[in-house]
């Protein structure tokens, strides 16, 4: 029996149960998609797909209730699908494992999928619950957002009929949602030159890890570490006060989770090798030191490692190695307008050391698009000093205010009467879909809410169990209330 089979609300639980053993990485929908197709056929709901596979069902008004407007739920069938090193698990096949402590539901080395799983569930939930007397409902489950919104941007013109927007993807309780930043990654290619790697070395490898990452939009505020970025530091340090053979520098996986593991292989005259230690503990000692408070359990050690094949040669190495450690991580400003939001960042994501280049991302993001553009500039201008070249894709859209939102108002009375206070409202540093689906649908208002999810696209992800309940209880509401 699964630990989550009798929580409540029963049908959100139990469908989220289901979603955590489908395979559903980012690009690799198929299976959701089908479990999603066979729902509507088995409640016999209408059900439409476009050309990038977005899915809608649509459940029709109850008797009475014609007249009421339709309301879209939307959430997105992808997750970030990020692991431990150390923990054996293929994505491809392997259900998530769950963990309850209390209140808290994680799962076991692995993100749990709550972003946007959750979303998913109580969509389906509130499609199949027959004690609730509805208007119409269109339940939009999109692809591939979590790697640059793309089902959203190629969603149809006629897929939509509602023009009122509940998106489920926050993941604060109690927030109301009314705009995000947009964004855009930045991928930079560097040409290296490699030469055989010498015989007369010592080989070792440096390892980054126990860091705990994050969303580069929700968590980028709280300036954790970034493995990549900690491990350019200690490179840049003793390529700086020793001659060493760089073979390989590993860190990072997806471009909106915070690196929290990175390598590199490296060779040494033995001579140098204990001194060049000794450094690597001293200045992984002050790191750790230095990120302590945010990251506890930072780990920087050393394995020795066999000859490689090759290493890089002397000029693509230093310069590699400066342009990573130019190149910028983290908040770069914050609002003007909005306490504590930030405005403008970017996420050090990516490096990889391929047959003849390295390659590299970043993902900005901006509430202010002027304001992307500069940054993003910013990062070309680096790049061509070093001789690399920059490829952009175009920027998704942010998402802005409108604090005049009919269905903002209405939410906002139904909180407060619900609840005895007034929600928060507020725009966020993430990306968020609405903004992109309501230039689509003209006249969509839109807010987005959801249950309390911290730390998605890491390991850490979890979700407050108790406001799952107030979560969906509150979505129902709104519905009946339009």
């Amino acid at each position: 029996m699964s630990i989550i089979e009798n929580m409540k609300p029963e049908l959100v639980w139990k469908q989220f149960d289901a979603i955590r053993k489908i395979p559903r990485c980012s690009k690799h929908e198929e299976k959701i998609r089908e479990y999603l197709l066979d729902f509507a056929d088995k409640h016999g709901f209408d059900v439409k797909t476009d050309e990038v596979k977005n899915v809608v069902i649509k459940k029709d008004a109850a008797k009475g209730m014609e007249n009421k407007p339709i309301v879209v739920l939307q959430s997105h069938m992808d997750m970030v699908c990020e692991k431990n090193s150390d923990v054996d698990f293929d994505f491809s096949k392997d259900p998530i494992a769950l963990k309850v402590d209390g209140d808290i539901l994680t799962a076991d080395g692995t993100t749990l999928g709550a972003d946007d799983g959750i979303g998913i569930a109580a969509s389906l939930a509130i499609l199949e619950d027959t004690s609730l007397s509805l208007g119409a409902i269109e339940a939009l489950f999109t692809v591939d957002e979590e790697t640059g919104l793309t089902g959203a941007f190629a969603l149809s013109s006629d897929m939509l009929d509602g023009r009122i927007l509940l998106n489920l993807d926050s993941e604060d309780w109690g927030v109301l949602t009314v705009g995000c930043a947009g964004g855009g990654n930045s991928d930079i290619t560097l040409p290296i030159k490699k030469q055989s790697a010498p015989s007369d070395k010592e080989w070792f490898k440096i390892n980054v890890s126990g860091l705990r990452g994050g969303h580069s939009g929700v968590d980028v505020n709280e300036q954790r570490a970034n493995a990549v970025k900690v491990l350019i530091r200690i490179l840049w340090k003793i390529s700086n006060d020793y001659d060493i053979c760089v073979s390989e520098i590993f860190g990072g996986d997806k471009h909106n989770a915070i690196p929290r593991e990175s390598h590199a292989i490296l060779g040494v005259s033995k001579n140098d090798k204990s001194d060049i230690i000794a450094l690597i503990e001293k200045e992984s000692n002050a790191i750790c030191e230095e990120y302590k408070p945010i990251d506890p359990n930072c780990s920087i050690t050393t394995t020795d490692e066999t000859i490689p094949e090759t290493i890089l040669e002397k000029s693509s190495q230093k310069t590699l190695i400066d342009l990573m450690n130019a190149l910028p991580h983290g908040v770069d400003k914050m609002s003007y307008d909005i306490e504590g939001l930030v405005e403008t960042s970017t996420n050090c994501a990516k490096i990889r050391i391929e047959k003849d280049v390295a390659s590299i991302q970043l993902s900005s993001r901006s509430s202010i698009m002027s304001a992307l553009h500069d940054f993003r500039n910013r990062i070309h201008a680096i790049v061509n000093l070093a001789g690399g070249t920059v490829i952009e894709d175009e920027p998704y859209p942010g998402w802005k205010p409108n604090l005049q939102s009919n269905i903002l108002k209405l939410s906002k009375e139904i909180y407060t009467k619900k609840y005895g206070k007034e929600p928060v409202v507020e725009a966020i540093h993430a990306g968020l879909e609405c903004g992109i689906i309501g230039e689509k649908f003209d006249g969509m208002d839109a807010i987005s809410i959801g249950p309390t999810v911290k730390y998605p696209h890491s390991p850490e992800e979890q979700v407050h169990i108790s406001t799952v309940s107030k979560f969906y209880d509150f979505v129902v509401e709104i519905i009946k209330s339009v």
